[in-house]
């Protein structure tokens, strides 16, 4: 059987733990033929974003014209925009061509706390919400797009949930891993007909860098072989958790190192 196609538009991270280089690892770990679009590069390490350099929009728009003339996407996951252009010029491909599956992460900040998203770029980023099958924002991202407070419990996640959807979302995976004084990592999913909470242990590590990235993009590599969303969303939750329980292993860089994206394969060989 042939593989799913998963694209990414997203920036690049230098040191591989986020961005671009996060998604491609995800794809191949979970079975996904990788494409990427660039969207800005970073000069970014462990510890912190020292620089960004934006892909010019026109640019950006050859690249994705240029893939889907000649290859087939099956899923779409959508990073790092930077600027309120390109995250619009991006939602006009998306119009153009009607992918099945779309996963939009609203990246606005790095692990380090370093901005990736221009401060005028909020209101362009919710104008792609709608044209999303599932946003994956975490909690300060959440309060973002929602001009609101960050939620500090389980039901203010709900709170948020329901009015990301009010706003025009198909689906939302809320992310809690920053919820205050919990010992489980708790995701809320909600639908239009109801909500979920998707639970794990709380891994007990500082190397999270480009732990959204990968979730988001698990999600894309996941659904074109996945019965539902929410299938995916559980299995994408399980890989990732074990990406983290592995993340001391790597021993990369002084900061927040990446999660092991390869903590399956690695050493079975």
């Amino acid at each position: 059987m042939r593989p799913p196609v998963a694209l990414s538009i997203a920036g690049s991270d230098p040191s591989g733990g986020a961005g671009i280089q996060a998604d491609l690892k995800t794809f191949s770990a979970l079975g996904a033929y990788g494409t990427s679009v660039l969207t800005a590069l970073t000069a970014q390490n462990t510890l912190g974003v020292t620089g960004v350099n934006i892909v010019p929009t026109a640019f950006v728009t050859q690249q994705l014209d240029t893939l889907v003339a000649d290859v087939r996407i099956d899923a779409v996951k959508i990073g790092m925009l930077a600027t309120a252009k390109t995250a619009d010029a991006v939602a006009e491909f998306l119009r153009r061509n009607m992918f099945a599956f779309v996963v939009l992460d609203p990246v606005m900040v790095a692990t380090s706390g370093d901005p990736l998203l221009a401060a005028d770029a909020v209101d362009a980023i919710r104008r792609l919400v709608p044209l999303a099958s599932v946003i994956t924002p975490n909690l300060a991202e959440a309060a973002a797009l929602l001009d609101g407070p960050i939620a500090e419990t389980v039901a203010e996640m709900h709170y948020q949930a329901d009015a990301l959807l009010a706003s025009g979302a198909q689906r939302v995976l809320l992310k809690g891993g920053h919820l205050p004084n919990s010992r489980l990592a708790i995701d809320v999913f909600a639908v239009l007909d109801g909500h979920h909470e998707v639970s794990g242990p709380w891994i007990d590590t500082v190397n999270t860098h480009g732990t959204g990235c990968s979730l988001s993009s698990a999600l894309a590599a996941l659904r074109p072989r996945r019965e539902s969303w929410l299938e995916a969303v559980e299995d994408a939750k399980v890989w990732l958790t074990g990406a983290l329980a592995a993340a001391d292993e790597l021993e990369i860089g002084q900061g927040h190192g990446p999660v092991h994206h390869f903590y399956r394969t690695w050493g079975n060989e």
